[in-house]
């Protein structure tokens, strides 16, 4: 049943939406047979200009990223970062020696990687480990010449908890489905590229991205003739850093695979260690890591000189990253930093009750959602349409409105809106995109022809058609709403 609220002087044009999207429908069998929500909400006057089952709870994939993203901006500040410290387990001799360990604390800084800050559209350029060789840098200065000790990955600012409930067993493998750590490199993702060989029949080149010896690369993978199908598979055994690779790659062809890695702390510690030996200090020592395990009690606090210290770009350039890129883990990090920031534990459902809190001083009822993490990847979140445009309602009136829309993804210009929406002048739309199996989600703001900006959001689920036919389908919503 259709329900449409609107103002008695524009009911035509009322009518004209219903009718436009009544014809819409028929064109698309596969969103009758799923299902479907909608709310729209002009932002000078409140008029509801579109509610479809604006009441209902769907997975909102991504657009959960919208709720860590104001939490984080309005609990946190726009201006706070968080820091990453090199701490040395005892006093440094004359020499430069030291006796005990180093240690590498992590503290939930998301940008330990390539990417460029303030955020920057298109592929990441930079040298995915220079924050680390920066980082040894600065321990060369302070005088580290030598380690006796162990090299040891700490990520316990946060519970050592990797994987939020939810989360589908195919997606940890998969960057997009990086594990979550205080203690972050790079996304927690490796890139291998596979390249063909001079001939057929040759081995495939392998390089990866960053360029350290943590995996072990056992590849199978062959180089086939011009004009072969491209087919590569791979496997992490559990518990090793064996990549095991295999498949064929034709002729000048080539292809780039990006994998989770499964002990970001480890990762980052063996990575740091081989920035030391480059730097010229040695390292007598191997890799161990520091959890701060649920249940357990909190490690004691580090004591030592600290030799380095790197600080975070702050949230309002984090934020941007999260939304405009739809960056999984960076929503998670931010979800828990504030919660230890709050003074609370720092785990995930600290952080969701705090949440709870934030929404209902938004004027949102408990009872329009249900969230089970910070990135939308847990198929055991539920939202209605209502609770996100009362959300972006919300949003809109507080002191960071300007910085709230700047981080999200412009139609036609950047982020995971690059590519739609072209050309659909003098339209303007601002929007987090969400996508799961079988669901599609957009919710932002929409200037449209008159002038007037509203909030919407549109949520499918359960819709059995490629993806790109159910974001055609809310794509063409929204330029109803437009009109």
């Amino acid at each position: 049943m259709w329900i449409f609220l609107i103002l008695l002087p524009a009911l035509g044009a009322a009518q004209s939406l219903q009718d436009n999207i009544d014809t819409l429908l028929s064109q698309y069998p596969a969103l009758q047979r799923g299902f479907w929500g909608a709310h729209a909400v002009d932002l000078a006057s409140g008029r509801v200009l579109l509610a479809h089952h604006s009441t209902r709870l769907f997975v909102p994939a991504s657009n959960a990223k919208l709720f860590t993203t104001a939490l984080a901006l309005t609990r946190l500040g726009p201006n706070h970062r968080v820091q990453t410290r090199i701490i040395a387990g005892s006093s440094l001799t004359a020499a430069g020696l030291l006796s005990g360990d180093l240690v590498l604390v992590g503290g939930g800084d998301p940008s330990l990687s390539a990417r460029a800050f303030p955020y920057q559209n298109g592929p990441l350029q930079g040298d995915p480990l220079k924050p680390l060789d920066d980082l040894a840098e600065q321990v060369w200065r302070n005088g580290l010449r030598v380690v006796a000790g162990d090299i040891i990955g700490d990520d316990s600012a946060f519970l050592h908890e990797p994987y939020p409930a939810g989360w589908a067993v195919q997606d940890l493998p998969e960057s997009y489905g990086a594990p979550v750590s205080a203690l972050t490199l790079h996304d927690n993702a490796i890139h291998i590229h596979i390249g063909a060989g001079a001939t057929a029949a040759e081995p495939a080149r392998i390089r990866l991205s960053p360029p350290t010896r943590f995996y072990a690369i056992d590849s199978r993978v062959a180089t086939s003739n011009a004009g072969a199908t491209l087919s590569i598979g791979f496997d992490q055994p559990p518990g090793s850093r064996q990549l095991r690779l295999w498949g064929t790659v034709p002729l000048r062809g080539g292809a780039t695979i990006s994998i989770a890695v499964r002990d970001p702390a480890r990762y980052a510690a063996f990575a740091f260690r081989e920035a030391l030996l480059r730097r010229g200090i040695q390292v007598h020592g191997s890799v161990a890591v520091r959890h701060r395990l649920p249940g357990a009690p909190a490690p004691a606090a580090i004591s030592g000189p600290e030799l380095a210290a790197r600080h975070s770009p702050p949230v309002v350039e984090l934020i941007k990253v999260v939304n405009k890129v739809s960056q999984n883990l960076h929503a998670e990090l931010l979800l828990r930093e504030t919660a230890r920031a709050m003074g609370k534990t720092p785990n995930r459902r600290a952080a969701l009750d705090l949440m709870k809190a934030f929404l209902v001083e938004s004027g949102i009822a408990p009872s329009e959602l249900r969230l089970e993490d910070g990135s939308g990847l847990s198929r055991l979140a539920l939202v209605s349409p209502e609770a996100l445009t009362g959300l972006l309602r919300s949003m809109y009136g507080t002191t960071h409105a300007q910085d709230w829309l700047d981080s999200l993804p412009v139609g036609g210009e950047d982020g995971t809106l690059s590519n739609r929406f072209r050309g659909a002048a003098p339209a303007r739309v601002l929007a987090k995109t969400g996508s799961v199996a079988a669901t599609a989600a957009l919710s932002g703001y929409l200037d449209n022809r008159a002038g007037e900006r509203i909030a919407f959001s549109i949520m499918v689920n359960h819709a059995d058609a490629p993806a790109s036919t159910i974001r055609q389908f809310v794509d063409k919503i929204v330029l109803l709403l437009a009109e």
